[in-house]
């Protein structure tokens, strides 16, 4: 494992907004207790021999156009606290709970290869977990953001922690953008972002929803703010990247394919079902028969955005910054899974459940209640998204990431962001006993005629 040194804490600090408190909505509530998120981009020097600047003028320029960008987004620099007058969790941004800004770690190493990291398909999870902050959300108050800036041999890792109550995955892309916008002198491209909970408005919504969303999944605040504080369990994580070819190759396939023996009247998959119709599959694969069974109910688990959805009255904006997700589960029989045309089914029921959510988004707002009775062995997690253009909004000033990578993962967990040249990137947690053989199903799956590649394009 390579050694990661501190060399400096500092803080990031902007002149708080005057009493700015944002009481966290019924969809913000249950990220209280499940807190953490975790991601790193690897900046690889340019095997041409073109270099990142200085470490140290790196540093003072992601410093600097951190505090422009928490000035846009106060949230980010505030505490999440807990109002015990009226039982309701907040974002405080005034300072007043502990609100020492955003905590900025410098650090070094010197035997951590930037391009090994960023190039190897199996991740090298004790690095990437040294190269990113810790948190502090064991109880409230508790912290927002914290951002970890680390010279690497032959490159750089930005590692950034967040508050999953004051951010979704989609917040996370948008402050990103923000921030690298700022450091290359382009604040201006970015528009402005609204963070008022109040827009979200939830079927009997409001106060006494949100209150009880609380009750439910973090009963002891401001105490035993986090269901899970205990690290979890390093299991093996490789990526994948999906090329553009093989994209529209699965689509055809999906779209023309029958199913039981009855052609599919389905139109043509998107991205996101083709790709997660593949994993599940592969996924039910892996563990047959040594967990699942073909008898089994299997399970397919993913959220949806629920910014601009015509059929939320009054629409939520796609500027909002916040947490506005809402979940979807897919269940199937096993043996459909397993069959030859098993991808196909799985692409089926997943576009069932695509429709039926834009039809009513809000319809499984409360997620968390759902997937606790679905036994975990036997569902597959699809997170984040193929419109994610991870690579394209995350250029500071040097070049885009040559990787980028969530940390927080468990077992079962498929990740997604768009990767370059239109492919995209699949990044898939599990345990050892059945990774290997995920990884050759997921393969086996996609289209002969293509190149299967799951080492990362580095350079």
């Amino acid at each position: 494992m390579p050694t990661v040194n501190i060399v400096e804490v500092g803080h990031v600090i902007v002149p708080p907004p005057e009493d700015l408190v944002l009481r966290l909505s019924a969809l913000d509530a249950p990220w209280v207790a499940i807190p953490l998120i975790q991601r790193v981009l690897l900046f690889v020097d340019d095997a041409g021999g073109q270099q990142h600047p200085p470490f140290e003028s790196l540093v003072g320029s992601l410093r600097a156009s951190l505090a422009a960008t928490l000035a846009r987004l106060p949230p980010l620099a505030g505490r999440v606290v807990f109002l015990p007058s009226t039982g309701d969790a907040a974002i405080d941004c005034s300072g007043r709970e502990g609100g020492g800004g955003v905590r900025f770690v410098v650090a070094e190493s010197d035997d951590a290869d930037a391009r090994r990291l960023a190039g190897d398909a199996d991740h090298d999870v004790d690095a990437f977990e040294a190269l990113v902050p810790e948190l502090k959300v064991e109880a409230l108050p508790a912290e927002v953001l914290a951002v970890q800036v680390t010279r690497l041999k032959g490159g750089v890792a930005v590692g950034v922690a967040l508050h999953h109550a004051v951010v979704d995955g989609r917040s996370m892309w948008m402050f990103l953008e923000a921030w690298a916008a700022a450091c290359r002198g382009d604040a201006a491209a970015v528009a402005d972002m609204t963070f008022d909970r109040a827009v979200v408005a939830l079927p009997g919504g409001g106060g006494d929803l949100a209150r009880s969303m609380l009750r439910k999944y973090a009963p002891n605040l401001p105490l035993e703010a986090n269901l899970f504080p205990s690290t979890l369990i390093k299991l093996p994580r490789r990526t994948f990247t999906v090329t553009a070819k093989q994209i529209h190759h699965l689509k055809q396939c999906m779209s023309g394919h029958t199913t039981s023996g009855k052609a599919a009247t389905t139109p043509m998959s998107s991205s996101f079902v083709a790709i997660a119709a593949v994993a599940w599959a592969s996924f039910v694969r892996s563990k047959h028969p040594s967990v699942i069974s073909t008898n089994h109910d299997v399970y397919l688990f993913f959220f949806i955005d629920c910014r601009g959805r015509p059929s939320i009255d009054p629409p939520v904006s796609e500027n909002y910054f916040g947490t506005c997700i809402t979940g979807c589960l897919v269940r199937a029989m096993a043996h459909d899974l397993l069959a030859v045309d098993g991808v196909a089914a799985a692409s089926v029921a997943i576009q069932r459940e695509v429709r039926r959510a834009a039809e009513d988004p809000l319809a499984l707002w409360d997620w968390l209640d759902i997937v606790s009775w679905v036994p975990l062995d036997k569902m597959v997690s699809i997170n984040g998204s193929t419109r994610f253009k991870a690579y394209e909004v995350a250029n500071f000033g040097w070049g885009a990431p040559s990787r980028t990578e969530l940390v927080t993962m468990s077992d079962g967990r498929v990740v997604l962001v768009a990767a370059k040249n239109g492919a995209v990137q699949a990044s898939v947690c599990m345990h050892l006993d059945h990774g290997s053989a995920f990884s050759s199903h997921f393969l086996s799956s996609l289209v002969d005629s293509c190149v299967c590649s799951t080492i990362f394009d580095a350079n």
